[in-house]
């Protein structure tokens, strides 16, 4: 033991502190007092004071332990200052900047090894938007989307080798696409990985490209695809199409295409979710009189019976007449509000009986003056 401090207190975390936490602090304490960085007499002890407390709060079973018992739990641990029980495989190579580690030696029989740059990966993914109509949104439309992608070229077959050719493994990483060099650290030999100056990774070196796609393996190509929408999309409504994207490299799975929905927005019916809201006007004869109406819904005309002494703003429910819904069962509802026209202008005939109406209801209706215009109307009319 090069200290008797409590392990949380040379991390500097709390006692809840999880392993993201433990591995962060150690990270940053590493990078101040490492050795091959501070050159202060006392920062190697003060780095294997941090390694140890790292390797105790690391490890579940031995932090268990030393939480119920203190160091008493985990004596041993630190002496000979023995690494070979942390993963140092990814703090170090943030520390040092390496690319990867292909190997440790000097830390015991603990072996770490980095992914190959030949190494098949995913292909990216694509994105493209289509805008549908509102009916189209509501009731689900088989629909042909364009993009653009990267395929096999059609004359190297994806080689990227001119026919008659082929590539060649390259000689300088014996395709691995990948250099490791040894380096000596305090830790004992270190094995940093590199990508291969000669290939570029690929492992492969091609003498003669193909013609057509420059060695690229890949053409750009226009794809047309039929998306099948679904019942009840709305503007937002994101729909993925497996495997659609970009090819992946050394033979990995592509990428998906994402298609956006857009929706139009509709000359009357507004929507709310899975409900539909349409505004409807009356006159005021059905209004107060009540009337049995023809409503336009998204499957055709519904009747509608207007109760006598309905007011504006009224709103009446037509059950089932919404929008299917794209999560769950069923289909939601469409609102019918109610807005009573008053008319801007009257017949003689029709003025008389309005008037009679009001006096009837105990009103007195007094007519309004003529206007300036109207006075001037009826001069010149003599």
């Amino acid at each position: 033991m090069v200290k008797d401090r409590d392990y949380y207190e040379v991390l500097g975390v709390g006692r809840n502190a999880n392993s993201d936490e433990l591995k962060t602090a150690f990270r940053n304490l590493a990078r101040k007092y490492h050795p091959d960085i501070n050159k202060d007499p006392g920062a190697e002890e003060t780095f294997k004071e941090i390694n140890e407390a790292y390797q105790v709060l690391s490890d579940p079973d031995k932090r268990a332990a030393y939480d119920r018992y203190g160091k008493a739990g985990v004596s041993g641990v630190g002496n000979g200052f023995d690494y070979s029980q942390v993963d140092l495989s990814d703090i170090l190579g943030d520390l040092f900047g390496f690319g990867g580690f292909g190997g440790f030696g000097g830390f015991g029989s603990t072996q770490y090894s980095s992914r190959q740059r030949n190494a098949p990966r995913r292909g990216a993914d694509l994105q493209t938007t289509i805008t549908l109509k509102f009916e189209e949104a509501c009731f689900g439309v088989d629909k042909e989307v364009q993009f653009s992608r990267d395929e096999k070229c059609s004359r190297c077959h994806g080689t990227g080798a001119e026919p008659g050719t082929s590539p060649q493994r390259c000689y300088t990483c014996n395709g691995t696409g990948e250099i490791k060099t040894n380096r000596q650290t305090m830790f004992g030999s270190m094995v940093q990985v590199s990508t291969c100056p000669t290939c570029n990774g690929r492992g492969e070196i091609i003498s003669t490209p193909c013609t057509q796609c420059h060695g690229r393996g890949l053409e750009r190509k226009t794809v047309k695809k039929v998306v099948s929408i679904p019942a009840g999309v709305d503007t937002g409504t994101r729909i993925r199409l497996s495997g659609e994207g970009q090819p992946g490299d050394n033979n990995g799975p592509s990428g998906d295409l994402y298609v956006d929905i857009r929706v139009n927005p509709h000359k009357y019916f507004h929507r709310k979710d899975a409900d539909i809201q349409l505004d409807m006007n009356i006159n005021i004869a059905q209004a107060t009189l009540g009337d049995e109406i023809d409503v336009p819904t998204i499957d055709g005309t519904e009747k509608l019976k207007i109760p006598a002494g309905t007011q504006p703003g009224r709103v009446f429910t037509l059950k089932g007449k919404g929008i299917p819904r794209l999560q769950g069962s069923g289909r939601g509802d469409q609102k019918v509000v109610i807005n009573v026209e008053i008319p801007n202008s009257l017949t003689p005939e029709q003025r008389d009986l309005m008037e009679q109406l009001a006096g009837t209801m105990g009103t007195e209706v007094i007519p309004q003056e003529k206007s300036f215009w109207d006075r001037l109307k009826d001069a010149l009319n003599g």
